[in-house]
């Protein structure tokens, strides 16, 4: 089976945690603690992605820059990347996943996305205004 929003937004609402609004294009999650994210189905693969923070509140970019490729190895499943958002530049957190993946993996996905937006935010504070 390949996802489509329909179904994953049904997958996702069963979880008491997240609140869960279906979008044009994407779902729209939000976590327990306020945190959102948003999932896309982009071809054979299903993104999840959080914004971290905008470029603009980064008080030394080179050294954040340098800090993320020092660590981000040490947040399982989840990368970092600089993304344009109505012409604002910002530091997003993201995983990817097959299409056809099962429930389970992509429950861990997105979970595990939401624990590590926690963790960069706090392993990068020293970096933001």
């Amino acid at each position: 089976m390949t996802w489509n929003l329909e179904q994953l937004s049904a997958l996702l609402s069963n979880n008491d945690n997240w609140a869960v609004s279906l979008e044009p294009g994407c779902i729209c999650l939000t976590n327990e603690d306020g945190l959102d994210a948003f999932v896309a189905v982009s071809g054979k693969q299903i993104i999840v992605q959080s914004i971290l923070f905008g470029k603009n509140q980064v008080n030394d970019a080179a050294a954040l820059n340098e800090e993320i490729l020092k660590t981000h190895q040490l947040f399982p499943l989840t990368s970092v990347g600089i993304n344009q958002i109505d012409g604002e530049t910002y530091y997003t957190a993201f995983g990817a996943i097959s299409s056809s993946t099962d429930e389970a993996s992509l429950l861990v996905e997105v979970d595990t996305l939401f624990s590590n937006v926690s963790g960069f935010l706090d392993t990068y504070e020293q970096f933001i205004n």
